[in-house]
């Protein structure tokens, strides 16, 4: 079962050039998870290296960069995040060079939305079983199985969004992130948020877990100027 956290939403970047079968897969899965797509495999790298996702579905004829490459290159520089081909190829050869390159599973067209779906879980369900309910960072901890924020042996107190962004920091320690990026993560149920609601989290963040004599160039959030910010790994 995919996994939200006040707004957090599951993100799928779909990757498929039949901007007919993109609307179709869109439309079916928006019910349950945030789905940004790419037409093109060279469009779908750069967003990945730009955001992250929670699963790729990724087609194997791609203009520009074949799926087959983009996994290769994804998981060449360190994703782990899941990947589903999508492909007319269904020989066990092909299904053998795609999964050694870096895919999780296969869906060979044409297929049912349901079974999509269906492949959807169990990937995000293999996901669930390795991720780390406990983060650190320097002398602060986040248990999100517990929805708690220590800082040495004091317990912090954040509200929900705030909790919801530190998490999302700490699964990504020295990642750049824009304040849309964080918009789509952490406020994504939210359509009328802007920017103000970024800072003025990171601002209650910095004051409620940065050391009282830091100053903002030695907080655990980073403002890298007109780029973003990022949760500096101790």
């Amino acid at each position: 079962m995919h996994r939200e956290i006040e707004g957090l939403m599951t993100r799928i970047l779909l990757v498929e050039d039949d901007v007919d079968l993109v609307d179709m897969i869109s439309e079916w899965l928006s019910a349950e998870y945030e789905v940004a797509s790419a037409f093109d495999g060279q469009s779908g790298l750069d967003m990945l290296k730009a955001s992250p996702y929670d699963v790729i579905v990724l087609d194997w004829s791609l203009p520009k960069l074949s799926g087959l490459e983009v996994c290769r290159q994804f998981r060449a520089s360190g994703g782990k995040t899941p990947i589903i081909f999508l492909t007319g190829k269904s020989t066990v050869a092909d299904r053998e060079l795609g999964l050694d390159g870096g895919a999780d599973d296969y869906l060979v067209k044409p297929f049912s939305m349901r079974e999509l779906n269906a492949r959807l879980r169990a990937v995000l369900r293999r996901g669930d079983l390795i991720v780390n309910d406990v983060l650190s960072c320097g002398d602060i901890t986040l248990d999100a199985g517990k929805h708690r924020v220590t800082k040495g042996d004091l317990s912090v107190h954040l509200l929900p969004k705030e909790f919801a962004l530190l998490e999302f920091l700490m699964r990504h320690p020295d990642q750049v992130f824009s304040s849309d990026n964080i918009l789509a993560r952490v406020w994504a149920s939210d359509s009328e948020t802007g920017g103000n609601a970024v800072r003025t989290a990171i601002k209650r963040i910095r004051q409620k877990l940065d050391d009282s004599d830091s100053s903002e160039s030695e907080s655990i959030i980073e403002n890298i100027p007109r780029v973003g910010y990022r949760l500096k790994a101790k």
